[in-house]
C-alpha cells in the first residue's frame, strides 16, 4: 500500500490499465477493490490533492486512512492523453471515517446520529470519504468531466452493492459543487460546520442513497426550464446549461457509463453483503 508512488510506477500502472480498457474517450473510469495495484494510483492522487489543499502528507494519510483500507473501494479516472491519473475518490463501507469522527466533532452520540437518519434499519451504509481532482484539471471543463465520472462511479457501485445510506464530511468547495448539481444532503443531526483535517468549514452530512441520482435528475429538469433573472436582473445561461448537462449525465449515466468499468466489483457481484 502506497500514497506516494514514484513517477515510473505511476506511469507503468496507468499505461497497463489504459491498454486493457480500450476506448476512444479521453477519460476512462475504473472502480477498484482495495488490493488492486491501481488502488495505489488512487491513493497517490488523494495524497497529492489533500497535501496541496489541507497539508495532509503521506504520513498523515497513512495515519488517517489505514484503519479503513480493508473496507475501502476506490474510483479512479485516467487520462488517455497524458497516460496518467486525473482524479480519484473513495467509499468506505459501514460508515467508515465519518461515523467514527463525526460524533465528537458535532457533539452528538453515534446512537443519536443513527436514530436521527433512520440508519438502524440494517441497510448498507457507505461513507463517501474522499474526492480528489488533480490541480491541472481544475482550470477548465475537463475538471467537471473528471468529477462527474467520479460521482457517477459512486452511484453505479452503490447500486451494485445495494447501498441504502450515505454519510460524508465535505469541505465547503465539495459541498458547493454537489449542491449545485442537486444533491440535497441534510446536516447530520442538525449540526453546524466545523474545522477538520485542515478544512476550516467542514460539514457532516447524510443522504439516502436512492435520493442522490433522483435529486440530480430533478435539478437537471429544473435547470432545463426558462431561466428567471436574479434580483439584479442577471442571467447566467452558459453556467446554467453546463450545470444542467452535468446533473443530467450524472443522474442518468448518459455519456458517462460507456466509459466506466468496475473490475473491482465484477468478480464479487454475486457475493452477499
Amino acid at each position: 500500500m502506497s500514497y506516494a508512488l514514484d513517477d515510473a510506477t505511476l506511469s507503468r500502472l496507468c499505461a497497463k490499465a489504459l491498454s486493457a480498457h480500450a476506448s476512444e474517450n479521453r477519460f476512462v473510469a475504473l472502480a477498484l477493490a482495495t488490493h488492486d495495484p491501481l488502488a495505489d494510483v488512487a491513493r497517490t492522487v488523494e495524497r497529492i490533492v489533500f497535501e496541496e489543499s489541507f497539508g495532509l502528507d503521506e504520513a498523515a494519510m497513512l495515519a488517517e486512512y489505514t484503519p479503513y483500507e480493508e473496507q475501502s473501494y476506490f474510483f479512479l479516472v485516467l487520462d488517455r492523453e497524458t497516460g496518467l491519473p486525473a482524479g480519484a475518490a473513495r467509499a468506505i463501507e459501514g460508515g467508515g471515517k465519518t461515523l467514527d469522527d463525526a460524533p465528537d466533532l458535532i457533539g452528538v452520540p453515534l446512537s443519536k446520529i443513527v436514530d436521527a437518519h433512520g440508519m438502524h434499519d440494517g441497510g448498507k451504509i457507505w461513507d463517501y470519504a474522499t474526492l480528489a481532482v488533480l490541480p491541472r484539471y481544475r482550470a477548465d471543463r475537463n475538471g467537471l468531466t473528471v468529477s462527474s465520472m467520479l460521482y457517477r462511479m459512486f452511484i453505479n457501485a452503490g447500486h451494485r452493492w445495494d447501498v441504502r445510506h450515505v454519510v460524508c464530511m465535505l469541505d465547503s468547495a465539495a459541498f458547493r459543487n454537489l449542491d449545485m448539481l442537486g444533491v440535497r444532503f441534510v446536516a447530520m443531526a442538525g449540526s453546524a460546520p466545523f474545522e477538520y483535517l485542515g478544512s476550516p468549514a467542514n460539514r457532516a452530512l447524510y443522504i439516502p442513497f436512492k435520493e442522490i441520482a433522483r435529486s440530480m435528475g430533478d435539478q437537471a429538469e429544473l435547470l432545463s426550464q426558462p431561466e428567471v433573472p436574479d434580483a439584479n436582473g442577471r442571467r447566467r445561461p452558459g453556467a446554467r446549461r453546463i450545470t444542467q448537462r452535468l446533473a443530467a449525465q450524472v443522474s442518468s449515466g448518459d455519456g458517462l457509463d460507456p466509459h466506466i468499468d468496475m473490475p473491482g466489483f465484477e468478480r464479487r457481484r454475486n457475493r452477499r453483503p
